[in-house]
């Protein structure tokens, strides 16, 4: 099968503002017979549960945490790039779109990616009106700073808490919907399956997560926006509750899962200190604008303080290796960098998997009240953390498991190939390719959510009689009965290992194997030990308690169950992609200096796998990639 991703002809300049009129639209009378149902309520959800709501549109919005401003969105730090040239420093729609397409090596759609940055304009319009507190320069302007991957100044932020603020903002406008009565909210309720109705998605079943209790609701269409799959790693930067799931059960029923193999392991975060821990802690890339990274050139000086190493034995290998960019060398290439210096037996820290992130320098040139002002509480909560001060010693970081470029299959208008299936943000794979530049994944939830989905989705509702198919149609009956099969599976196996026993050996399996640098022999390990491990689970695992209660043991099984079928076909995409490109790192395709070598004449498309059971390979299916405005070209950050 090649896929066909809908892409607008014609200039790039104007494929948007085309599509846009193109596109059939629903008249507000229209809207109020349409149910939409939107599957989490991040920046991506939220944002379309709102917009949805405001035109009229019943939305019915579900989350697994207690509220909606708790969704993972609110754990970005660093800030959100638009193309606003505020600095007046060069940048401009184009500059962005060019960034955003090198960044991810030359393997994102152009057409997708250009309306990412032109629309993003709009976003930072959109969140100052909602009273999202960016920071501000002495003369009261918005202000902007760098980040990997860029030679401007785009990124807006609210010192290291921009998630969080711009989570609030989504939440202010869906919270104003709710009270207008246009979205219902149901939090603490987990999808669990997605109901398909003659190949077209018409629901979705969830588990009450207090009572227990499997129930369907019924849409005309739905939306995924339920973030990214890294912790299939175990240990990553995502909340413990983040998993694969709603997009994993798309999966099994015919979604396609696109380029799963594209992670990335974001180079700025507090090492692991030992085995007892249940997740990684980020500190954001924007502390490398002012902070240097380096390590010492001598492994004898590993164990002494940072302050006793003089300067002339310190290598500032991001400088050395990437002049041109430094410090803000992208994420994939500084990660790659850090473990280089490691893997040369240069580490720092407990286990020697640790560099400095060094903020003397910065400090001597501007004084610690500035740099207080600009990460103070990055500095707090890495003290709190480590119990270290990081203005009089330098940080210690390594790379971890961090975000998701891959996602399930959708086309320009942001449907999977399941009609009436939309997916948004971190949860679709469309416009970060093999790797994500830093301060870009605010900028897709948002856009998706605030300036995609309102539009897109209305083209495909006016095709559709609204209310066709409801919760009584037989296949809701049938989804819950199928839910609960598992449930009581899992529940009487009563083995001898629990849930976390298992994520932690698939975490390691997929770390050491599946992780930083990849090769055929290690996929091919991964490939080996995962269906183990799978098999191994659904004999030998201990899920507590009763199904018709809280159960976190429960839901953390169910999640696991997912995990380990996706992550043979993580690893199945990793192992056929015989060619190094961003987030995707093979051993055996590297220059001479350790640099990735794409094949582009070969696998310049989206590889999209269409799922045929546990254990049974998976179907691979392409869609081409053609670059018309962007030359494709080595990727140099030199």
């Amino acid at each position: 099968m090649i896929l066909d991703g809908k892409t607008p002809t014609g200039p790039i300049e104007k494929t948007w503002d085309k599509h846009r009129f193109d596109m059939k639209l629903v008249n507000p009378s229209n809207k109020r017979k349409f149910k939409v149902l939107v599957v989490g309520t991040g920046l991506a959800g939220g944002a379309a549960a709102a917009s949805l709501g405001e035109l009229g549109y019943n939305v019915e919005a579900f989350c697994y945490q207690d509220s909606s401003r708790r969704a993972h969105s609110i754990a970005a730090q660093g800030g959100i790039n638009a193309a606003k040239n505020y600095p007046n420093d060069g940048d401009s729609i184009y500059r962005l779109f060019y960034d955003t397409i090198k960044g991810g090596d030359f393997r994102a759609r152009e057409a997708d990616v250009w309306r990412l940055a032109q629309v993003s304009n709009n976003i930072i319009d959109q969140c100052v009106a909602q009273g999202v507190p960016f920071a501000r320069d002495y003369a009261g302007y918005l202000d902007n700073r760098s980040f990997g991957g860029a030679q401007v100044s785009r990124t807006f932020y609210a010192r290291g808490q921009t998630g969080q603020q711009l989570l609030l903002g989504a939440y202010s406008a869906l919270s104003r919907q709710v009270k207008a009565g246009t979205v219902k909210m149901y939090e603490r309720h987990e999808m669990v399956d997605l109901v398909v109705v003659d190949g077209v998605a018409k629901g979705i079943t969830c588990r009450d997560m207090i009572t227990g209790e499997l129930k369907s609701y019924w849409g005309d269409a739905v939306c995924l926006a339920t973030g990214g799959y890294v912790n299939v790693f175990y240990l990553s930067t995502n909340a413990m509750g983040c998993s694969v799931t709603a997009a994993w059960k798309a999966a099994q029923k015919g979604a396609l899962f696109a380029n799963p193999c594209y992670t990335q392991i974001h180079p700025t975060c507090i090492p692991q200190t030992g085995d007892h821990q249940s997740k990684l802690t980020l500190m954001s890339e924007s502390l490398r604008n002012d902070g240097r990274c380096w390590a010492p050139k001598n492994k004898e000086d590993c164990d002494k303080a940072p302050g006793d190493i003089p300067e002339e034995d310190r290598d500032y290998y991001l400088e050395r290796k990437y002049p041109s960019f430094g410090n803000l060398a992208p994420r994939d290439i500084a990660s790659r960098a850090a473990k280089e210096q490691c893997d040369d037996e240069r580490g720092v820290g407990p286990g020697k998997r640790g560099v400095y992130l060094d903020y003397a320098t910065a400090i001597e040139r501007v004084g610690e009240h500035t740099i207080k002002e600009r990460y103070g509480n990055l500095f707090e909560m890495y003290e709190k953390i480590t119990d270290e001060n990081a203005y009089k010693r330098p940080m210690r970081i390594y790379p971890a498991p961090h975000y998701s470029m891959g996602g399930l299959w959708v086309d320009y208008n942001l449907m999977s190939n399941i009609p009436g299936l939309f997916v948004l943000g971190e949860a679709n794979f469309s416009v970060h390719g093999a790797n994500r530049l830093g301060a870009s994944a605010l900028m897709q939830g948002l856009a998706d959510g605030y300036f995609v989905i309102p539009y897109t989705i209305a083209g495909y509702l006016a095709t559709i009689t609204p209310g066709v198919v409801t919760d009584e149609h037989p296949a809701f009956k049938e989804s819950i009965e199928q839910v609960q099969a598992q449930t009581d599976k899992l529940l009487n196996i009563k083995g001898k290992k629990t849930v976390s026993e298992f994520h932690r050996e698939l975490g390691k399996v997929m770390w050491e194997d599946v992780g930083m640098a990849r090769s055929e022999s290690s996929l091919k390990n991964a490939m080996q030990r995962i269906p183990e491990i799978r098999d191994e689970f659904w004999k030998n695992v201990n899920v507590t308690g009763s199904s018709n209660e809280t159960n976190q043991q429960l839901e953390n099984a169910g999640r696991l169950a997912d995990f380990l079928e996706f992550a043979e076909v993580f690893t199945a995409d990793a192992l056929h992609r015989e060619e190094s490109c961003g987030g995707h790192f093979r051993t055996e395709h590297q220059t001479d200096d350790g640099e990735a070598t794409r094949d582009d004449e070969n696998f310049a498309y989206v590889a999209a796998w269409e799922f045929k059971g546990a254990g049974k390979a998976p179907e691979l299916h392409k869609e081409p990639l053609k670059f018309d405005n962007v030359k494709l070209a080595v990727r140099s950050y030199k």
